[in-house]
């Protein structure tokens, strides 16, 4: 019991309660709209929707150029010098402006050739990249306002903001997938970060003098510092979708879309506890890892992860899984029940990502750019290929398969590269 006590009572636990609420009600709403997804358009519309939730992932990180940890970054340092903090703001606002002109025209135009990319010819969806052609600019702009609210350290308006976009998305999804089903889902995604567009303003009401568009202003030594933050993020944003189309694409084509979906709901199910897991590591660990100046204290904080957080992670998985006959319905439709067969191996690969998350932070705090891009695109590429040869042998059980695999060398990987901080 003492241990059990020592660890609670760590700084660690102590993450503020408004936070908490955020994070548990975005979970909330996850497992509400999946359960409305798949109970009205079933396993294929989930993968549908799979696939244009990582095709917008790729486009609005390209709208967005990366940029997000680097404008909170900059606009908290520049918070007592006014003039940079505007001469700042004016030229992340022109260039991703017109970064985002720029895209939309080319989505408006290319609209019917991602419908058949994305969806097949079989359905006739051109009209959703349209409308998302359309409202880029709100879209890209509410990630862009959220970024820079952030960095003025508003951290309860943040998770306000991040409180309302959720509710917003739910009333959203459960309205749009009732009355337009497939169409009503994918619609849900694209206008639901144009409305937190607007809530965002209303918070930022005192400071929109500083995003006006000025070419007076505009100072290219500002992009050269956001790259350091833009190449990293770039690599995981855009090439992990498109890897992650890829494959469910191969399902499709190999399988079906029923089999598709059955990995969309997998992967959702996995996004929900890692929520937890990644708020932990950006919120204690990451501004600790940032500080420290050993490798002894470097040590102590990966340890500290290892036997404070992942015994009960461990945990965790081993009750999801001897629950999931009972969870698959719940959360999703009795449709949905094979995937009760992929939770073993998917598991295993959600433990070896759990123990690598920490190592993998240790990129950010330290700023290793290199490093990160050749571990990153070393491990999409365990992923592609792994999936590809294990979905044609074990079909649809080869992609949780696959998953083991990649996060298993990926852990092996890191292991090595930070052997000094760890052994």
């Amino acid at each position: 019991m003492d241990f059990f006590k020592q660890i609670w009572q760590k700084e660690l636990f102590k993450i503020t309660s408004l936070n908490g609420l955020s994070v548990l009600l975005k979970i909330m709403v996850g497992f509400v709209t999946s359960k409305v997804i798949s109970v009205f358009i079933g396993p294929a519309g989930m993968a549908l929707v799979g696939n244009f939730r990582n095709f917008i992932t790729a486009v609005e990180n390209l709208g967005i150029l990366g940029f997000q940890n680097g404008i909170i970054k900059y606009t908290a340092d520049y918070q007592n010098q006014e003039e940079k903090q505007r001469s700042f703001l004016a030229t992340v606002t022109v260039t991703i402006l017109l970064v985002v002109l720029v895209l939309s025209v080319l989505l408006f135009c290319t609209a019917a050739y991602w419908n058949n990319s994305l969806f097949g010819a079989v359905f006739q969806y051109s009209a959703i990249f349209k409308v998302l052609a359309l409202c880029l600019p709100w879209y890209i702009g509410s990630i862009f306002l959220t970024a820079v609210l952030n960095g003025f350290e508003a951290y309860d308006k943040v998770i306000k903001v991040n409180i309302i976009g959720n509710l917003i998305g739910l009333f959203l999804s459960v309205a749009l997938v009732y009355y337009y089903k497939e169409f009503g889902a994918l619609l849900a995604i694209v206008l639901a970060p144009v409305l937190v567009f607007f809530i965002t303003l209303y918070y930022l009401y005192n400071q929109l003098d500083y995003f006006r568009i000025s070419f007076r202003n505009y100072n290219t030594d500002f992009l050269r510092h956001l790259s350091e933050y833009s190449l990293m993020a770039l690599v995981s944003a855009v090439v992990g979708p498109i890897v992650f189309l890829s494959l469910r694409n191969t399902i499709i084509h190999t399988l079906s879309y029923e089999a598709a979906g059955y990995w969309e709901a997998l992967t959702r199910v996995s996004s929900y506890y890692f929520l937890f897991l990644s708020t932990i590591l950006t919120v204690y660990y990451l501004p600790k890892l940032s500080k420290s100046e050993s490798i002894a204290a470097t040590k102590s904080l990966f340890w500290s992860y290892f036997k404070g957080i992942i015994p009960f992670f461990l945990i965790g998985l081993v009750v999801l899984y001897v629950l999931r006959g009972y969870l698959i319905p719940i959360l999703f439709s009795p449709d949905f029940q094979p995937v009760s067969e992929l939770f073993f191996w998917q598991f295993i690969g959600d433990a070896f990502k759990a123990m690598a998350l920490i190592l993998g932070y240790q990129f950010f705090a330290k700023k290793l750019t290199k490093a990160f891009i050749i571990t990153e695109i070393f491990s999409f590429a365990v992923l592609w290929f792994s999936g590809q040869y294990l979905v044609s042998v074990f079909g649809i059980e080869g992609i949780a398969m696959a998953n083991a695999v990649t996060y298993g060398v990926y852990l092996i990987t890191l292991s090595v590269y930070f052997r000094k901080q760890l052994f």
